[in-house]
């Protein structure tokens, strides 16, 4: 196989986002005069968007889901790059690939409107496409996204991969047919992943460049 295109998510895989995202989350809740909630609780429900978000914190609640997503999502909008940085290693591997040619996208289940300004703010130039959740688009794990994605580089799924962080990844990969290279450094347990089909997990941003570049 030879990797023209590495398709990667943004949460947890190349941007730390969590402190952003409690913080959002828990201004919300104070909002309406409720009791936050610790990052331990609120990392366990990201990876399938902002809605999924407030439908784990209040299951079954759709009228009250609405509204708390709505505060929640103009807050986010305005403070989603605060505490945001990319891990360690990412910005110089983006560098790397894209010298030898290898075209780099994102496609996540954070909101659009999100993903545009962390690209442009954390990987200026480096990013060939990016898409975040928008209305009309089935989000992650189904795989519209990516075939959008794929459409817009001119690459065939044989020639891509995926790399993500989540079980929703590890299913976004498989339902696209591409390659999944999951990493154990963002919000997923390195057993969760092996449960969820994971085959190829790396521990260091290096050894996933590495994996990348022998491939490609």
């Amino acid at each position: 196989m030879s990797i023209k295109a590495v398709i990667f998510d943004m949460d947890g895989t190349t941007l730390s986002t969590l402190d952003d995202i409690a913080n959002a989350v828990n201004h919300t809740l104070q909002q309406f005069g409720q009791p936050t909630r610790p990052k331990e609780e609120i990392v366990k429900y990201l990876g399938n968007g902002s809605r999924w978000i407030w439908e784990n914190i209040f299951p079954g609640d759709e009228e009250r889901i609405d509204r708390y997503l709505a505060v929640y999502s103009e807050y986010y909008k305005g403070h989603c790059a605060i505490c945001t940085r990319p891990y360690e290693g990412i910005l110089d591997m983006l560098q790397n690939l894209r010298a030898v040619g290898i075209k780099v996208a994102i496609v996540s289940n954070k909101p659009d409107f999100a993903v545009q300004p962390l690209c442009g703010e954390h990987f200026p130039g480096l990013i060939d496409f990016a898409c975040g959740e928008r209305p009309g688009i089935r989000r992650k794990p189904h795989p519209d996204s990516v075939y959008e994605c794929l459409s817009k580089l001119g690459v065939d799924r044989s020639e891509a991969v995926y790399v993500g962080d989540s079980e929703v990844d590890v299913d976004t990969a498989r339902n696209s047919g591409l390659q999944c290279l999951a990493v154990s450094w963002g919000f997923r347990s390195v057993e969760t992943l092996r449960k969820a089909g994971a085959e190829k997990i790396f521990f260091s941003v290096k050894s996933l460049e590495k994996e990348i570049l022998q491939s490609s």
